[in-house]
């Protein structure tokens, strides 16, 4: 099988390529970033191209399969910049590979795409998915479910699968996590749960979290079995509340009601100490918990690491700058002393 990757040189898409390799029934895999990366898979070929100008129906043709991760975080200040290459950059990909006559499409869908939900009951895959307004990440995750719903329609041959994980950890990943969230200003090696004594606690701070070689497991399957079709929730026990977040950490919980950390949030943001935009947090206190029993039971789908277990391992990459050699992930992307990252405007501009 030949399987084309978009986006592969990120967090997810890293580990996608290695439970693809692994795979014997895969014999080419296809990588496509914007900046060819030197780490790599034997089975993997890398072509440089960016979704929102290349032609990228020749790039599809004869794949058996193309799974699209291609997203961006930053520049955070430039909505323009994201939204061309997250909304106008995936809606080339779906009609690219309908075009191409591709036989499964999988997209990189999220617990973002969804509208605000409950938080003590878990929702499945029909609840709505108009997202949260005033988060730029989450308008353009709903923006691609109903670009996607148009050419689901015009293309009812290729077999297209939506996945929509919680929040996506691995220790490789914590140089870029640290770059896109904290900003700068944070030395990592206070990135250390000795060093957390409090963690924030409301009855909406509650979210999922799944460990990124389990996402690419799901996507492997998505891919590559003929019975995936349709929408998915991808995330691990136990929700992450702070309660749980205090156990975890060793710290003690404390009351912060949502608009006092919106507030926090949003006078940082204005300050440029750091590059997450408040809405942000309205994603965070918004989502709803989400039932994993469809992909557990209809994909035979299960992470083999806690929600718990994958953020101890992003804390452990934060603290330690591991990466991945690749330009999303390395810890030299942020340049010496960060440098990239102030010149950016902390999130003014991709660094």
């Amino acid at each position: 099988m030949r399987i084309v990757v978009t986006g592969a040189s990120g967090n997810k898409g890293t580990s996608l390529l290695q439970a693809l390799e692994a795979d014997s029934r895969v014999r080419e895999i296809v990588g496509i970033a914007r900046r060819k990366p030197a780490w790599s898979t034997p089975k993997t070929t890398w072509i440089v191209a960016d979704v929102t100008v290349s032609p990228l129906e020749p790039l599809f043709a004869g794949a058996d399969a193309v799974v699209h991760l291609a997203w961006l975080i930053q520049p955070s200040r430039d909505d323009r910049a994201l939204r061309a290459v997250n909304v106008d950059g995936s809606r080339r990909v779906f009609e690219a590979a309908a075009a191409a006559g591709v036989k499964a499409l999988v997209h990189a869908s999220s617990v973002g795409a969804y509208s605000a939900g409950p938080k003590d009951r878990a929702v499945s895959e029909d609840w709505p998915t108009e997202g949260i307004p005033s988060s730029f990440y989450s308008r353009h995750k709903a923006a691609c479910e109903r670009a996607l719903d148009e050419v689901e329609l015009q293309a009812p041959d290729m077999r297209v699968v939506r996945l929509r994980p919680g929040l996506v950890f691995k220790a490789e990943a914590g140089a870029e996590i640290r770059r896109y969230f904290v900003g700068p200003f944070l030395p990592s090696p206070l990135v250390h749960p000795s060093l957390l004594p409090i963690v924030p606690r409301n009855d909406r701070l509650r979210f999922q979290a799944v460990h990124a070689a389990d996402v690419a497991e799901a996507y492997r399957i998505a891919a590559l079995e003929p019975h995936a079709r349709g929408a998915y929730n991808i995330a691990a026990d136990p929700v992450l509340d702070g309660e749980e977040l205090a156990r975890i950490l060793e710290a003690r919980p404390v009351p912060v009601p949502p608009n006092v950390l919106r507030a926090a949030a949003g006078l940082t943001w204005a300050l440029r100490l750091q590059p997450t935009p408040p809405g942000w947090v309205d994603l965070a206190h918004g989502i709803p918990i989400m039932d994993t029993t469809r992909a557990r039971e209809q994909l035979g789908w299960q992470p083999r690491h806690t929600a718990a277990e994958a953020l101890l391992d992003l804390l452990r990459g934060m603290r330690e700058e591991a990466g991945v050699d690749t330009p999303p992930l390395s810890p030299a992307s942020s340049g010496p002393m960060r440098i990239r990252e102030f010149l950016s405007g902390v999130g003014g501009r991709n660094p």
